[in-house]
């Protein structure tokens, strides 16, 4: 497996495009704990300005929505219902867009993620879904803004690397409605959730 992360240019590609490129590509994580991964199987897209579920809608403007206006391949993280969830910043300099991270295929730190996530749980359940994900893998707002195409960043105060590598594309691609949104208008059918056909760590359908 790579160890160099993805380059800064891969995620200079329209929100969703980006959201099925990254299906199949390899999510790590670096703490003092270990290393954790996984293949990425499900993403959701959310493009700002048209969008009623992105929380840029209509160019929203806030501390925590700052950092979808800059660059993209920047972590936005937020936390719903006590989960963090992560997304990768996507779309130029000022074009709020984001693609959510929905699921991964777990690859290496397994008894990582098991002592995280409780250790009677199944396999496809520790990392089946946003929240899940993050918790297996120690993702936090501590990793808001992070550089996901700088292996390591100096720059910031927090400790742990957060980055994609290459991974291998496994199945087929298949699209639907984005999940949890039910309340936000004609935006609930929006095909723009994308995933790995079959693949066992899909979080369940909507």
């Amino acid at each position: 497996m790579p160890s160099l992360p993805l380059a800064k240019s891969f995620y200079d590609q329209p929100t969703l495009e980006l959201a099925q490129s990254l299906l199949g590509k390899v999510l790590v994580k670096e703490t003092a704990e270990g290393l954790t991964s996984g293949i990425i199987v499900e993403t959701e897209g959310y493009l700002g300005l048209s969008d009623r579920a992105c929380h840029s809608y209509g160019l929203r403007r806030t501390k925590r929505t700052e950092v979808m206006y800059g660059p993209p391949g920047h972590t936005y993280t937020y936390v719903m219902h006590n989960h963090c969830l992560m997304n990768i910043v996507s779309a130029p300099i000022d074009a709020p867009e984001a693609v959510l991270i929905r699921a991964i295929e777990p690859l290496q730190g397994l008894n990582i993620m098991f002592n995280r996530r409780g250790e009677k749980k199944k396999v496809t359940e520790l990392t089946n879904g946003p929240g899940k994900l993050t918790q297996a893998m120690a993702i936090n707002n501590s990793d808001y803004g992070r550089s996901l195409f700088l292996c390591k960043d100096f720059e910031t105060s927090y400790e742990g690397a957060l980055y994609l590598i290459d991974g291998i594309r496994q199945g087929d691609i298949t699209s639907g409605p984005r999940i949890g949104i039910d309340n936000y208008g004609e935006a609930k059918d929006y095909p723009w959730r994308f995933w790995v056909k079959g693949n066992p760590f899909v979080s369940k359908a909507r």
